[in-house]
């Protein structure tokens, strides 16, 4: 039903209800009513028709809303995501391949050693560069967004480059938490399975997310070489700044730690 008739019929059917209420009692319950039981009647009626059919038109109304919402929700992210990965592409791959060109016409003046380190440094650096933006450009799918589907997607996706056996427990309903929010989770979920798979060396790796007493729980945990801050690249930094500053905005509180030889990655919310 259309959001259009749905106001209508909010606006007609108490004017409906009155006005048939009043012709039936006037034309054939005035012998039977009173004129003062009839007006205390008028009132119950009104209300009574409007708990049983207007609530579910308000209802419907909602659900409309929050669907325009959504949409719009679902709108913002996939510009974002795409004005992120132009900028990517338009800026630093196109520097690093110009990069690349001038240590290529520079080989003759450079030793060998320092020439294959800057390579190699170049390549690794434009590898993540081109992750990302395929990663923007083929966005989590966004209609019917399941949590767990997406998971396993990914997951599937992490196979192709390194055999990690990850095993999913989520006990989180896909209406837990807001699209936005439902969406930088996955996110940082993401993230902390890339580090694993570029720096842990783990061939182990869980997911719990359930419910608590007063809001919700996930953990990221592998079985890797654990936490070696004095060894982080820029990109796992970076990654780890991005879930600081998602934590920040959703009021999550966010922490790893090792132990006991598994390395911990939470996040969790109190309402």
């Amino acid at each position: 039903m259309s959001y259009k008739m749905i106001k209508w019929l909010i606006l007609i059917i108490p004017t409906l209800t009155i006005g048939l209420w009043e012709y039936i009692r006037h034309d054939f319950l005035l012998s039977y009513i009173s004129m003062d039981l009839g007006n205390l009647l008028s009132p119950i009626i009104v209300f009574i028709v409007t708990m049983v059919f207007l609530t579910k038109l308000f209802s419907m109304m909602e659900k409309n809303q929050n669907e325009l919402n959504e949409a719009k929700a679902i709108q913002g992210i996939l510009l974002e995501r795409e004005k992120i990965a132009a900028e990517l592409h338009d800026g630093i791959a196109q520097s690093l391949f110009l990069l690349n060109v001038q240590i290529e016409q520079g080989q003759q003046e450079l030793e060998h050693d320092k020439y294959i380190k800057l390579k190699t440094n170049i390549h690794k650096t434009d590898a993540y560069v081109r992750e990302a933006i395929t990663s923007l450009r083929s966005p989590i799918r966004l209609q019917g967004f399941s949590w767990k589907d997406s998971l396993v997607q990914f997951i599937a996706e992490l196979h192709e480059d390194i055999d990690i056996e990850v095993t999913i427990n989520w006990k989180l309903e896909e209406d837990a938490l807001p699209l936005k929010e439902k969406i930088d989770l996955l996110l940082s979920i993401r993230e902390a399975l890339y580090n694993i798979k570029k720096h842990s060396q783990a061939n182990c790796a869980w997911i719990d997310a359930f419910p608590t007493v007063d809001g919700w729980y996930c953990c990221v945990k592998d079985n890797g070489i654990g936490l070696q801050p004095e060894h982080h690249t820029p990109s796992q930094k970076f990654g780890i700044r991005m879930i600081h500053e998602r934590a920040s905005v959703w009021n999550w509180i966010f922490e790893m730690e090792r132990k006991k030889e598994i390395t911990y990655f939470r996040i969790q919310k109190h309402y």
